[in-house]
This record gives C-alpha cells, sequence and structure tokens, in this order.
C-alpha cells in the first residue's frame, strides 16, 4: 500500500497554537498517512517544537483538533498515548545510572504489565532496536559512558523499541556524525514505512529534510505555513520566504541542494 492510498494517522483540523499572545500555528489543516515521513522546518521561534509537543499532547492548543487513528487526542489516556505516540526530545536522555539495554528497555513500558517486567519477546524486541542502530556490542555499558552521538542513537533504538504508530522527532540529527545522520534516519524511515507508521521530525538541515522526508510542513511568520509533498514544498520562494534570507537550489548529480546566498559585503561595511 503506498503512503497516497493509506488511512490518515493523525488529522489535524483548523489547527491553532500560541503561547502567550502570540500565535505560532493558524489554522492548520494537515492529514498524515501511515508510510510517510515529514520534515517540520522553519526558522527559531517559528513554533516546531511546540507544535511537535502539541501533538504528543503535552501542552494545549487554543482552537481546532487533533485526531489520532480517528479518535480525538485528548479523549486518549495516557497508555493509549504511549502506546501510539513515540516522542524524541531534543535535550536527549537523562544520565541515570543505568545499562543501554535496561535504558532501551523502557521503550517497552507502554506495552507491558507489571506481572510481565522484562518479557523475552520485549527483550528480543529491544536486542533488534539495538542491533539497528549498531549498540547491541555496547549492551551492558553504562550509559553515562556514552559518547553524545551513542546516546542520541540510543535514544532512537528506545524509540523503535516502543513501535509507535507516530514517531515525532526533536532535532534526531544531534550529535550525530554525517554517517549515522544518514545511516540511523534512512533506517528509521525504512523501519516507518515498512510497518505503515508515520515519522514527523524538526531540524534546521534543509538539506537532511530534502533526503529523508518525502513530505515538509514548512512555518512561516504570524501562523502561516506550506505543507505538502517535499518537491513541491522546498522551493527557493517558499524556503526564502520562511527563513528571511534568500536561499538558492543546487542541482547535480549528487541530488538537489539548498544553500544560503550571503550578500558580499558594502564598501561602507568594511573597516
Amino acid at each position: 500500500m503506498t503512503a497516497s492510498k493509506a488511512k490518515a494517522l493523525m488529522q489535524i483540523t483548523e489547527l491553532d497554537v500560541s503561547i502567550g499572545e502570540r500565535k505560532l500555528i493558524s489554522e492548520l489543516n494537515l492529514t498524515i498517512r501511515g508510510g510517510e515521513s515529514w520534515g517540520l522546518l522553519g526558522k527559531n521561534g517559528a513554533g516546531k517544537t511546540t507544535l511537535l509537543h502539541t501533538l504528543a499532547r503535552l501542552r494545549p492548543w487554543q482552537g481546532g483538533g487533533i485526531d489520532l487513528q480517528g479518535k480525538p487526542i485528548n479523549q486518549l489516556d495516557r497508555r493509549e498515548v504511549a502506546l501510539r505516540i513515540g516522542l524524541l526530545f531534543q535535550e536527549g536522555l537523562s544520565l541515570v545510572t543505568s545499562t543501554v539495554l535496561e535504558s532501551a528497555m523502557l521503550g517497552r513500558y507502554p506495552h507491558q504489565h507489571s506481572w510481565l517486567w522484562d518479557d523475552q519477546a520485549d527483550v528480543g524486541i529491544v536486542k533488534a532496536a539495538l542491533a539497528e542502530f549498531k549498540l547491541l556490542d555496547l549492551a551492558e555499558r553504562r550509559i553515562d559512558t556514552l559518547s553524545g552521538g551513542e546516546l542520541q542513537r540510543l535514544a532512537l533504538a528506545r524509540l523503535v523499541a516502543q513501535s509507535p504508530v507516530l514517531f515525532l522527532l526533536d532535532e534526531p540529527s544531534n550529535h550525530l556524525d554525517i554517517a549515522h545522520q544518514l545511516t540511523g534516519l534512512l533506517a528509521l524511515r525504512s523501519r516507518v514505512m515498512q510497518d505503515q507508521a508515520t515519522m514527523l521530525m524538526t531540524t534546521h538541515d534543509i538539506n537532511l529534510a530534502s533526503r529523508i522526508c518525502d513530505h515538509v510542513l514548512l512555518l512561516k511568520e504570524d501562523g502561516a505555513y506550506e505543507a505538502g509533498a517535499a518537491a513541491q514544498v522546498l522551493t527557493e520562494n517558499n524556503l526564502s520566504s520562511a527563513y528571511d534570507c534568500e536561499i538558492r537550489r543546487i542541482d547535480s548529480d549528487a541530488g538537489v541542494f539548498f544553500t544560503p546566498v550571503t550578500s558580499n559585503p558594502t564598501s561602507d561595511s568594511m573597516p
């Protein structure tokens, strides 16, 4: 089943999101389907993280509605939300005293009952997720001995072990080197497509979004936005307007890239 024919996983209708008197999102209408990967773009302060937390039901919204698999999200209990939505925080994992395996096992918590802690089926799911992010050999390592990149891969592995239908990722490429940015996020996208789940990730890297995501939600000033297929949204005009600087598209044998254009300094600005 292609993403375009998949059922709506999340339906966002006339959504308004504000912080104080400042409106960040105005009348957002969006249909997110299984198998899709969305990039959430916009300059600092545009409301990317705020919207992500709103969709995870961590903060209230000011108008409109959010349905998840046909049910209003504010009518789901906490366990139902945890079973369906996985959220990767921008801040990463807390450095508690635990091993890599123990930390990753927390992803299975919504699926477990108190009398079946550390069920072997869950352990198998977690180990498979660790292997996917090349962490299985570090399973017994304490997480406070890991590098920043290893911690971020662990956070992604724990999210995969959680097996949600909606992956909400806040800056998932943080601390990852170039190779792991691509391999890690491409692996996650492959899982999303395989399971007919959905991922929505915030990023400041337009080129990463272009490579990973088939759809883009681009936040602009005063609650305005552009949304749709990545090729339709990622245009020079849209990006230049959203980021308040001229952005050019470069077509090459390696693919499509976007870069800001820096004006030459005037003689008045020279020392």
